[in-house]
């Protein structure tokens, strides 16, 4: 049995989907480029984010606990472990040049890159509106209490994003094997949940642009926050779970 997190198989998935039994697969895009598979199966994949379901005042007790404030639009901005240099650079000009005056920004650029982007930053002191840490350890809460993300588009953030129901902006990490968090991020975008900016195209102005013009209209933010849902898979371990002991039983 293997399992595939992306949307676009990898090639080891690929040169054995012939000889496995069964082949678990995250998003239903995946099923078509496996066409020698004998037995496939949507089961999603594991992860420990939930929906919370937080009602308004746990929303705000959150955002308080961040020294963020509760009248005010939350976009989540981070890059994973390593961080996202592009993202980073996007979003310390997007704060140096003031254009976040609609909304809070809670960043985590990642621990190596936490102290240069402080560095970088004018005036922090006098920006009451971010949050930059160098990791957030209790992304379940934060992510479930924020209006907008913006991330790259690995398989367990995809995941993360479609099982919390929040609208997404997505920068693909390019040059991976076969552009395969570009392929992710269409999973998204295809049921109108998220909007892709491309690295080459990502400045502090394009990646403005896109935030204000989901922000400024609560429909398309509620709207896209309800697609994201369609493509979420729940019981994931059960799912997995169930797949195993069939084939042992086999």
């Amino acid at each position: 049995m293997l399992h595939e997190s992306n949307a676009f198989p990898g090639k080891a998935v690929k040169m054995l989907s012939k000889k496995v039994d069964t082949i678990l697969i995250s998003f239903e895009d995946a099923r078509k480029e496996l066409p020698d598979a004998k037995n496939i199966i949507l089961t999603g994949t594991p992860t420990k984010i939930k929906n919370l379901n937080l009602t308004r005042m746990q929303k705000n007790e959150v955002l308080r606990e961040l020294g963020l404030k509760q009248d005010k639009k939350v976009v989540l901005v981070f890059g994973g472990s390593q961080g996202a240099k592009a993202i980073n650079d996007a979003v310390t000009g997007i704060i140096n040049e003031n254009l976040n005056k609609d909304y809070q920004i809670m960043w985590a650029p990642g621990p190596l890159q936490f102290d240069l982007v402080k560095q970088r930053i004018k005036n922090l002191s006098k920006q009451k509106e971010v949050k930059i840490v160098p990791y957030i350890y209790n992304m379940e809460e934060v992510i479930n209490s924020v209006d907008l993300v913006i991330a790259r588009s690995g398989a367990m953030t995809i995941t993360e994003v479609s099982i919390v129901g929040k609208p997404a902006i997505f920068v693909p990490l390019p040059n991976v094997s076969n552009n395969h968090q570009e392929y992710n991020a269409r999973v998204l975008e295809k049921v109108e949940a998220a909007r892709i900016v491309l690295n080459k195209d990502l400045n502090a102005k394009t990646l403005n642009k896109e935030i204000e013009s989901i922000l400024q209209d609560d429909k398309k933010l509620e709207q896209m926050g309800e697609n994201a849902k369609k493509i979420a898979v729940h019981n994931v371990e059960d799912k997995i779970y169930e797949e195993v002991r069939k084939l042992v039983k086999k």
